[in-house]
């Protein structure tokens, strides 16, 4: 996938120099072999082969018709060096502590209690869908383990209802989008080890976007909603009943409060803090008598599986950028990019036009690693902060994670639907929302500030 993202976007980058009469800078190697590897890269995400071994494989095709170096020598120290990375600890134990709360029942607390306090607003139940994956995704991390969590809660209250079944469908995706946004999300640890930017003020960084997007996934619910009478037969409160509420949000406050809040005092790295939470995940199972051998087996199997997921493809990633970046390519792509007659923000518009046409057919965590090696330095050259240009990454995935045909958001929750209906409701029902997801992003890069703000003003 480098290489088809490499090609397009310098594909691009080529015609619009032409357009100005700029020569395109020469790369060095073999055009033929880069050529064979395209075709070689076609033909494996044809035949369905998984991303991590297709990555790894790439390199090889790479390292063996375009380099003369003994790559082979050094295959094994090249994986281990960010495998070994403490800062990549973090993963596993941020996923432990979703898999955790999701068994013992907290998720579903978290719903009921949100429920209360949005029911009556326009939208109705709809709200609950966007606030309660948001505050899941603050000690879950992942997208997917949003969306699978807060739809295995959500979809039950909609059965019998009148709430249109593409707007519920739609506000589940656009609230799982929010999984890798809202700290601490995996995607900013990726990233960060990559680039080595730090983990810690990325997170600073994604707290105005977040609630940007928030924000602007509530208008689109509030508008449906006052156009549908959505929310408008919902049930008075009881007397007590927002009181009673609040202790079902307690648990989750709690634990976000442990996880964020000794990110943000400097108490702890973001890899300690993962630990704590995993600690405060089974402290607060135990409270709630959930705790058992059976769930935390159940919840290692699933991190592993998924942790291994990652791996693959990060170890695979850090393959093929190595044998790329020895080609001089990065160099290449980035002395071209910033020497372009046009205006940095036409150069980023590129970008974010990249993956967004990108992310209609590939993974979001896999687009990270392939392709922020190349295009880190194109960034940096053209003046942008690596810490904005981290969250304006992690946005642009998020939607990826819900863009058809392939978003995976999508396809966890069509698998979740306890009635049948075509993939196509969850495909018409997340529209709204990906627009206002692109909107937010062309907002970021009209006022940096939103995500610069925070960060600059704790020093960080």
């Amino acid at each position: 996938m480098i290489a088809v993202g490499f090609i397009v976007l310098l594909g691009l980058a080529i015609g619009a120099a032409s357009l100005m009469g700029v020569a395109p800078v020469t790369m060095d190697g073999s055009w033929a072999a880069l050529g064979v590897i395209l075709v070689a890269f076609i033909a494996f995400f044809a035949g369905g082969i998984y991303i991590g071994a297709a990555l790894g494989l790439l390199a090889l095709l790479a390292g063996f018709t375009l380099s003369d170096r003994p790559f082979w020598n050094y295959i094994g120290q090249m994986i281990w060096g960010p495998s070994t990375n403490f800062v990549l600890v973090a993963v596993p134990l941020f996923l432990l502590m979703g898999e955790i709360m999701l068994r013992a029942g907290l998720s579903e607390r978290l719903y009921r209690g949100l429920s209360v306090w949005v029911r009556r607003l326009p939208g109705g139940l709809l709200h609950t869908n966007i606030l309660s994956c948001g505050l899941f995704s603050a000690v879950a991390g992942s997208s997917v383990a949003t969306a699978a969590t807060m739809g295995s809660v959500a979809l039950p209250y909609f059965e019998k209802s009148t709430y249109p079944p593409r707007l519920v469908l739609g506000t589940l995706a656009a609230g799982g989008a929010l999984g890798n946004l809202i700290p601490p999300g995996l995607s900013f640890i990726v990233y960060g080890l990559i680039t080595e930017t730090s983990v810690g003020s990325l997170y600073l960084a994604a707290v105005g976007p977040s609630i940007l997007v928030v924000v602007m996934f509530s208008l689109v619910v509030a508008w449906y909603g006052a156009r549908r009478g959505l929310g408008r037969d919902a049930t008075p409160h009881e007397k007590g009943e927002r009181l009673r509420s609040l202790f079902d949000l307690l648990p989750t406050l709690a634990l976000i409060a442990l996880v964020l809040g000794t990110i943000y005092t400097g108490f702890a790295t973001p890899t300690e803090s993962a630990a704590l939470g995993v600690a405060g995940a089974v402290v607060l199972a135990l409270f709630e008598r959930r705790m058992s051998l059976r769930l935390l087996v159940d919840s290692m199997m699933s991190t592993a599986r998924t942790t291994s997921m990652i791996g693959l493809i990060l170890f695979g990633a850090y393959f093929l950028n190595y044998m790329l970046s020895s080609l001089g390519i990065s160099e290449t792509l980035a002395t071209f990019m910033s020497e372009l007659p046009l205006p940095g923000w036409a150069v980023m518009l590129l970008i974010v036009g990249f993956y967004l046409a990108m992310g209609t057919f590939m993974e979001g965590t896999s687009m990270v690693i392939t392709t922020v090696p190349l295009l880190f330095p194109v960034v940096t050259a053209l003046g942008y902060d690596p810490v904005w240009f981290g969250v304006v990454i992690t946005m642009l995935v998020e939607i990826a994670m819900i863009s058809p045909p392939d978003g995976t958001v999508l396809y966890v929750l069509q698998g979740m639907r306890r009635q049948p209906g075509p993939i196509t409701d969850v495909f018409a029902g997340v529209m709204p929302f990906i627009g206002a997801y692109i909107l937010a992003v062309l907002i970021l890069m009209v006022l940096p500030e939103i995500a610069l703000w925070l960060p600059s003003l704790l020093g960080r």
